[in-house]
C-alpha cells in the first residue's frame, strides 16, 4: 500500500468542504479542499475527543471540529490556540489528471 494513490478529482469535494477515504488500518482519512482549491488530507479525528474532522467547518487552511470547536491547521493537523494536540496529516498532490494520497506501507 506504499505511495501514490490515486482517489479521484478535485471537483468531487466541494470547496470549503471534505470527503473521506477509507484506508483500511489507518482508519479514515479527511481530505479537504479550501475556499482557493487547496487540497489538505488529515486522519478523520480530533485530537481533542476523536471525534471526526470531515464534517468540520473549512475556513481559510484550518477546520473546526463540529462536535467542540477546536481549530486545527489543515497543513500540519496541530490544534491551534490555547488548544494543544496533533492528527496525523497526510501527503496529497492535485495533478492534471486528478488527486492523489501517499499512504504509507503497513499503515505506519
Amino acid at each position: 500500500m506504499n505511495g501514490w494513490h490515486y482517489i479521484g478529482s478535485l471537483q468531487d469535494i466541494p470547496q470549503q468542504g471534505s470527503r473521506i477515504v477509507e484506508a483500511g488500518s489507518l482508519g479514515n482519512i479527511a481530505v479537504f479542499r479550501t475556499h482557493g482549491d487547496q487540497v489538505f488530507a488529515l486522519a478523520d479525528r480530533c485530537p481533542h475527543r476523536h471525534g471526526p474532522l470531515s464534517p468540520g467547518i473549512v475556513h481559510g487552511d484550518k477546520v473546526t471540529c463540529p462536535l467542540h470547536g477546536w481549530t486545527i491547521d489543515l497543513a500540519t493537523g496541530a490544534a491551534l490556540g490555547a488548544d494543544h494536540g496533533c492528527t496525523r496529516p497526510f501527503a496529497i498532490r492535485n495533478e492534471a489528471d486528478g488527486l492523489y494520497l501517499q499512504l504509507p506501507v503497513n499503515g505506519d
